[in-house]
This record gives structure tokens, C-alpha cells and sequence, in this order.
């Protein structure tokens, strides 16, 4: 349940933890406010990056279309170009998570074309919500109340989210990992398999057992 990443030009390893399905739909039960909420839910359903899901504009929303515009980035307090070339595209907008980013849009006082669509109140949605502060202050706080256990030496961030969609794709849905990559852009379908991906024990026990399965051992003892 963990996968280690080491940053270029240092020696220190960064250790991820990624959530079930259940374990983020409690987050989302957790969480008081509609922009939290619509926030992770976004990013569990999309595995968008945060600098990627605080550029978003409503105009980057194509419902129609049922896709989302990936262009830019926010960054050090301004929009910047993606990441790689590969991750400037666009990402799909399930009917579901569609129906709740037009709720959400109803109801925020920035719903413009131009406005960000997890805007910062403070700022008066001249900037996005801050990524360090809505963590410190009530993701983590979250995920206690759900539940999800974050053993020491972890860190349980949104980028977790985006491990978390890419590993229960991989692992559970059996979803081909070309179209995972897709999904998270990458330009190397090896940064896919692994750094978001884990091997998962319950699959590795399943498939032990098929192997046993075909050599015709039963649950009694060998004699």
C-alpha cells in the first residue's frame, strides 16, 4: 500500500498512501463544505494534479463534451504551462461529476467563464483555493474522522487521490494501463506503472491461488 518517489537531486524518499474508494467517499462525508467537498471529489475522479485543478476556469468545464481542458497550470501564484507536453490535453467528465460541478457552479458566488472553479473566499476568487492550507487545515483532519489510518513516515495529501484512482484502476477495475496513462498523462507509461501503482496483496493472493488452482492442489495437505 505504499510506493516510495525520490525527488531529482535529492536523497530523501517521499512515502505515499493511497485510499479505497470507501475510504474517499467517508473523506467526502467528512469534509463541512460544499468547495472542500466538490474539490476532492473532483480530484479522486480525475487524478488531476493540484497545480492542474487549481488553474481550472468554469470555461475549461466542457459539459457538453463531457471532457475537461487541461492547459495550464497555477504556480507560484500565476498560470504557468503543464508539466510535460503530454499532460496538456484533456481529461473525461463522467455525467455524475458533471452533475455536481453544475451544482456546484449554481451555488459559488464565481461562476463565470473566467472565474476559477475552487476559487479562494478570502481572496475574493482572485486566486484559487490554497492547496497547503485546505490539507493542513481540513483534508488531514478528514481523514481521521473517516477512518483512514496514515501510519507514521506517510504523507496523505491530494496527490494521494491521484495514486489512489491510478492503483484501483490498475489493480481492481483491471483497466488497461495504456488507458491509465491516458488518463494521467504521462509520457512514459513506466512513470504510470511505477510510481502510481501498487501491487495490491488480495490480487497477488488471487493469483497465487489460480496457479494452485491449476496445479490441482486443494486446501488439504500434500501428501
Amino acid at each position: 500500500m505504499k510506493t516510495s518517489e525520490e525527488s531529482a537531486g535529492s536523497a530523501y524518499l517521499v512515502l505515499w498512501k493511497w485510499s479505497t474508494p470507501q475510504q474517499t467517499r467517508s473523506i467526502l462525508r467528512t469534509l463541512s463544505s460544499p468547495l472542500h467537498r466538490i474539490q476532492v471529489f473532483t480530484r479522486a475522479a480525475t487524478a488531476l494534479r493540484s497545480s492542474e485543478l487549481l488553474a481550472l476556469r468554469w470555461a475549461d468545464i466542457r459539459f457538453e463534451d463531457e471532457r475537461i481542458r487541461v492547459a495550464k497550470r497555477w504556480s507560484r501564484g500565476k498560470d504557468g504551462a503543464t508539466k510535460t507536453a503530454s499532460s496538456d490535453g484533456f481529461v473525461p467528465l463522467d455525467p455524475r461529476l458533471g452533475r455536481h460541478l453544475k451544482a456546484w457552479r449554481s451555488r459559488t458566488p464565481y461562476g463565470k467563464d473566467t472565474d476559477f472553479v475552487f476559487p479562494s473566499f478570502k481572496a475574493k476568487g482572485r486566486v484559487p483555493l490554497s492547496p497547503a492550507v485546505f490539507v493542513a487545515d481540513h483534508l488531514r483532519k478528514a481523514d481521521v474522522g473517516a477512518g483512514v489510518h496514515v501510519p507514521k513516515g506517510h504523507r496523505f495529501g491530494l496527490h494521494n487521490l491521484r495514486h489512489s484512482l491510478s492503483n484501483w484502476m490498475v489493480n481492481t477495475a483491471m483497466v488497461e494501463p495504456k488507458t491509465v496513462q491516458g488518463i494521467l498523462r504521462h509520457s512514459r507509461i513506466q512513470t504510470t506503472l511505477d510510481l502510481y501503482t501498487q501491487q495490491d496483496s488480495h490480487q497477488t493472493l488471487a493469483a497465487q491461488g489460480q496457479f494452485l488452482v491449476a496445479l490441482r492442489m486443494s486446501t488439504a495437505t500434500a501428501q
